[in-house]
């Protein structure tokens, strides 16, 4: 678990860890004065059971809007499963069950975060997993947000590998449940379908006992 005096649940505005993110956000700002880029803050409520983590906010979603997964073919995906089985009320409003982050903060060129990317935000996803009390689920969408949130609990990738609809205890009290990324390129090329992410969703609710 982090320190949670040292780390806090969001990345700062001007976050510097990374430093081609940060030349990266510096050139959208330029080209882009009216869109967010910035770190994307998490978006849902603190008593949140489910935990949906993504992997990085998309040029012109997140990093626009400053919300994850708003402003692209995924998050239309994304927030029509979440209504469906009762995790949000309303256009994308989000309830108590659910809130939505991404296991990096900032936007990547061509969408790709590298290794030390992951490894430098992983403090932030730790901590915003100390801050929900009530916390069940930690749904991870694609391999990337699954490997960084085992690791962020210290246990070894080779011993729980990544699969659509895998599952994996990492605490007494949470399960990280697993599913192939929302992405345009997944759902158009027949990787993931809308029965197939429906079904994780369907297990979500079922580890909830909702």
């Amino acid at each position: 678990m982090t320190d949670k005096t040292t780390v806090p649940p969001e990345a700062p505005p001007n976050c510097e860890l990374c430093p081609r993110l940060v030349t990266y956000r510096s050139q959208n700002r330029l080209n882009h004065p009216g869109w967010f880029n910035a770190p994307v803050p998490s978006f849902g409520d603190e008593g949140a059971r489910l935990l949906v983590i993504g992997l990085a906010p998309g040029v012109t979603g997140a990093n626009k809007t400053g919300r994850p997964f708003t402003g692209d073919w995924a998050g239309d995906l994304l927030y029509a499963t979440l209504d469906k089985f009762g995790f949000s009320e309303g256009e994308y409003q989000a309830r108590p069950d659910a809130m939505i982050t991404n296991a990096v903060r900032c936007v990547p060129p061509k969408n790709k975060p590298v290794g030390s990317e992951v490894n430098n935000c992983r403090d932030f996803l730790m901590a915003r997993i100390d801050a929900l009390p009530k916390v069940q689920v930690l749904l991870c969408l694609g391999k990337i947000a699954h490997d960084s949130t085992l690791r962020a609990f210290d246990l070894k990738v080779k011993d729980h590998p990544f699969g659509h609809g895998s599952e994996y205890r990492v605490t007494d009290n949470c399960i990280l449940l697993s599913s192939y990324h929302c992405s345009r390129y997944n759902t158009n090329t027949g990787r993931l379908t809308p029965e197939m992410f429906e079904a994780v969703f369907a297990r979500a609710n079922e580890l909830l006992g909702r």
